[in-house]
């Protein structure tokens, strides 16, 4: 590496450390909840990272947002309100918004500042998203906000950053969280949450403990991952339904389609098939006798 370059370190974990070379720091700043960064590079364009955690990356964040929304979206039958925690980017709310079939959704982030920087910085992650109609926008902490509000939901999907000890979603992986999910999803309704890396040297951090947990509230969990490059691994995540659901790869394609939803870049039928066959290692990872987190024994990510 020549001297004159400026190389970003982000830990993976006590043992592991991600470079990336940056050409430009555009902004960075603390807000009330967490540190926001925004940098662009030659390898992943424009990323954002908060609390020194990359979030998502121009390169690669359709990978991410594609396999958060549309699994839970395509396993119900007929979707039309979801609420999303989180999702300060506005991705997760411009893939909930392609399908046609939604009539409303509810985005709760506690951080307002990310919004209006993403918003600025990152305008293609949101691409509209926040100026349609269907969308209600809410600027609190999820949990407080489910706990006053007692409307129901088809889906929910839960877009936060990793529970940091000092972070603000500590809390919002907890089992006390996802009792309170499913008591504001409607009959059939289904709750999906992104889960950490996966693989054999980074599953236990936190993928084990959230399908563990979301295990013991939901009757019906499906775990999956995909490869998300600007992670440094495949990424974990977690849906917990209420009801059991099993499509084929021409009945995901044609639900897409019936939805309007084209032209995605990662997902559709076959796509999903290998999303959810997980390997030997990973599906025996799931079958550790580990901790179920609790608001009293909360899950930390470092």
């Amino acid at each position: 590496m020549k001297n004159n370059q400026k190389w970003h370190s982000e830990i993976i974990n006590d043992d592991l450390k991600q470079l990336v070379k940056v050409e430009d720091e555009i902004f960075s700043c603390q807000t009330k909840f967490q540190n926001v960064l925004i940098q662009k590079t030659p390898s992943f364009g424009i990323r954002l990272l908060l609390d020194n955690k990359t979030q998502s990356t121009e390169l690669d964040e359709f990978i991410y947002h594609e396999s958060l929304v549309h699994p839970s979206l395509v396993f119900h039958s007929n979707p039309k309100s979801v609420f999303v925690a989180g999702g300060g980017e506005g991705a997760t709310i411009r893939e909930v918004l392609r399908d046609k079939n939604i009539d409303n959704v509810t985005m709760v982030d506690i951080d307002e500042e990310v919004v209006k920087v993403c918003k600025k910085y990152l305008p293609n992650h949101s691409a509209g998203a926040f100026d349609d109609e269907r969308l209600d926008l809410h600027f609190s902490d999820a949990l407080i906000y489910l706990q006053k509000d007692e409307t129901r939901y088809d889906v929910i999907i839960v877009d936060l950053p990793d529970p940091l000890e000092d972070g603000p979603a500590l809390m919002l992986y907890t089992k006390e969280f996802y009792e309170l999910l499913k008591n504001r999803l409607n009959p059939e309704g289904m709750i999906v949450t992104q889960a950490g890396p996966t693989g054999p040297v980074l599953s236990d951090q936190c993928f084990n403990r959230i399908a563990k947990t979301i295990q013991e509230v939901f009757p019906n969990i499906f775990p999956y991952e995909s490869f998300v490059p600007s992670f440094g691994s495949t990424w974990g995540f977690v849906i917990g339904s209420l009801g059991s659901k099993n499509l084929s790869i021409s009945e995901i394609d044609s639900r897409l389609l019936d939805r309007n939803v084209l032209d995605l870049k990662y997902y559709d039928g076959i796509t999903h098939q290998g999303m959810f066959s997980l390997s030997v290692q990973m599906r025996n990872v799931l079958l550790q006798d580990v901790d179920i987190i609790t608001a009293q024994n909360p899950l930390i990510v470092k």
